[in-house]
């Protein structure tokens, strides 16, 4: 049953949307990483500016390799952003540093989505990666209670993957209104960073569905098995 497993089929929009949610950011930062900013910051700059503005002094912003790689982390209150980014002009590059700092700004508000979500994402991480481990060992050896809790795990990490969704988009909502409120971003350049934007958060939507019907596919299967029991 799990060399040939019907139950992958229902993955396969999922899996659609998560190509399409790709191309779309890649293309999108592409153009845009091309289209040179007026404002005239970097997004080093950029980061350093929006920080001070919101009053935030015990942030730090460091580089990191890697494209589009760009992060806020909550437990060292440092926001990395990839080399794609950091020394980058360009009207796609300030959008998503922008957006990294309405995390941060998230942080310094004690957003209750992000809160959670953080304290979450230990358990989340374990689940995505030792979950289906412990699913298929729990119904090869047919021990309910390990199957039953690889199912809980999880759903764990689903339920981190759904507050992710406002986590994100209200990052990108305040990174808007940073970009116009801030650094008087013409709404032409605006309309690139909001593409740009909107197409990343498009992979989120496209991961929260790729777990949300990983979870069902786990149902499926210790249906179809509970059912031959």
């Amino acid at each position: 049953m799990f060399f040939y497993d019907p139950t992958f089929i229902i993955l396969i929009p999922a899996l659609l949307l998560a190509v399409w949610a790709q191309i779309k950011v890649s293309a999108a930062f592409s153009e845009y990483s091309k289209v040179r900013s007026v404002t005239g910051f970097t997004g080093s700059q950029l980061a350093m500016r929006l920080l001070d503005s919101a009053g935030i002094y015990d942030v730090r912003v460091e580089s990191l390799p890697g494209h589009l790689t760009d992060h806020y982390d909550p437990r060292t209150k440092v926001v990395r952003l990839s080399s794609s980014t950091y020394a980058s002009p360009s009207v796609a590059a300030l959008g998503v540093v922008a957006h990294e700092i309405g995390h941060a700004i998230q942080h310094a508000e004690k957003n209750p989505a992000l809160v959670f979500r953080t304290i979450l994402a230990p358990v989340a991480n374990l689940g995505s990666s030792l979950a289906w481990i412990l699913f298929i060992m729990g119904l090869v050896f047919a021990l309910p209670a390990l199957w039953q809790f690889g199912i809980v795990l999880f759903a764990l990490a689903v339920l981190f993957s759904l507050i992710t969704l406002p986590v994100e988009y209200d990052a990108s909502r305040k990174a808007m209104k940073l970009l116009r409120e801030n650094i008087m971003m013409s709404e032409e350049e605006l309309k690139g960073v909001k593409k740009v934007l909107s197409a990343a958060a498009l992979t989120y939507v496209a991961a929260t569905a790729m777990s949300i019907l990983q979870l069902l596919r786990m149902l499926l299967i210790a249906g179809a098995f509970g059912r031959r029991d």
